[in-house]
């Protein structure tokens, strides 16, 4: 679903995964005839299952990832009702190659399916999928018995925690994944500017030294970024090695809890876009450093004790929500091992 120049498209009705991946072989050696300066990318698998109505938005959201578009996407939109198979295949390049040039294509199958096809979807799938590349599965619109039928054919489930209005059932879903896959979850990325530029804030050694020193915790977040808060609380908590507590929420979007001496406060404030807002840290003599979102990047204030504050900018903070999806699939050819800790950090906190 890249956006594209230029593409071959093939359709079908009442098809079959066989004859999609004859069309797919067809369609690429029909490029290759075409100009042979046309290579065909290779990096990564995108398996997406969405609700066919809703497919549309999912489509801009894949258009906008730029570079890191997967080598292959194939769509699975579900449709109530639907008992036979319906298919499109393009093979889609962003420009022509000029002489000596090499312009990548991108391949994309629209599989149309229903509910009865989700239990025996590595059946229909296998054959589609380019072999010895890693194939990472989306179901945005939670599918996760698809998910679980797919689990032996891929290696990454790419998800949003803060699609689920259940967090803690979102971060144990999470955790469960975790068991056999690697998991890239777009709440824990909206977080990482906020944990670049707060490591940013400490590196300093007479700041490092500090760390200890703190008894306070504030994070503002959009009202349905629930667990992007939450993760990067645990983030803190595991990689500062406070003591295990519990969060618990007051029914007016806070949750307030201690982590041994420092006291935690979560709260959802009104935001335009997914995330967080801002976070304060506070020390044991009274100071504190903030950063919250602004224009250009991340806006910070060191408070002294006395009351004196200084403030500064932190350029470049975000990729922006347009971005999300794009940095999820690079991720989904790295490993972090923090975000495991962080998950687990911030399901104790919900227990």
């Amino acid at each position: 679903m890249a956006s594209a120049t230029n593409d071959t498209v093939w359709s079908a009705q009442d098809t079959t995964p066989g004859a999609v991946e004859a069309a797919l072989r067809r369609l690429l050696i029909e490029r290759h005839q075409e100009n042979d300066g046309y290579v065909p990318a290779r990096v990564l698998n995108l398996i997406c299952i969405v609700e066919r109505e809703w497919s549309g938005e999912i489509a801009n959201r894949l258009r906008r990832v730029g570079r890191y578009a997967a080598s292959r996407t194939i769509v699975c939109a579900v449709s109530d009702g639907r008992r036979s198979i319906d298919a499109v295949a393009s093979v889609a390049a962003r420009a022509t190659p000029n002489d000596g040039e090499h312009v990548l294509t991108h391949e994309t199958v629209i599989l149309d399916i229903g509910p009865v096809h989700l239990d025996r979807l590595e059946t229909i799938v296998d054959p589609l999928i380019i072999p010895d590349l890693t194939t990472v599965v989306w179901a945005p619109h939670a599918h996760w018995q698809a998910v679980e039928a797919l689990r032996r054919m891929t290696q990454c489930v790419l998800l949003d925690s803060t699609d689920d209005p259940d967090v803690a059932g979102a971060l144990r879903r999470a955790q469960r994944l975790l068991a056999d896959r690697y998991v890239v979850d777009l709440a824990w990325l909206r977080t990482t500017p906020w944990r670049e530029r707060i490591a940013t804030v400490f590196d300093p050694p007479h700041r490092r030294r500090r760390l200890s020193e703190i008894r306070a915790l504030r994070i503002h977040n959009a009202p349905e970024s629930g667990a992007a808060a939450l993760l990067l609380c645990g983030w803190l908590a595991a990689r500062l090695h406070w003591p295990a507590g519990a969060l618990e929420r007051d029914g007016h979007g806070r949750s307030i809890g201690t982590l041994g001496h420092v006291d935690v406060r979560l709260e959802s404030v009104r935001l335009d876009v997914p995330g967080l807002m801002g976070v304060t840290v506070q020390f044991a003599n009274g100071a504190q450093i903030a950063l919250d979102r602004g224009p250009g990047g991340l806006h910070a204030t060191s408070t002294a004790p006395d009351g004196e504050a200084r403030e500064w900018t932190l350029l470049g903070a975000s990729r922006g929500e347009g971005g999300i999806l794009g940095e999820g699939m690079r991720q989904s050819l790295l490993r972090d091992p923090t975000y495991r800790e962080a998950l687990d950090a911030a399901e104790a906190m919900l227990t």
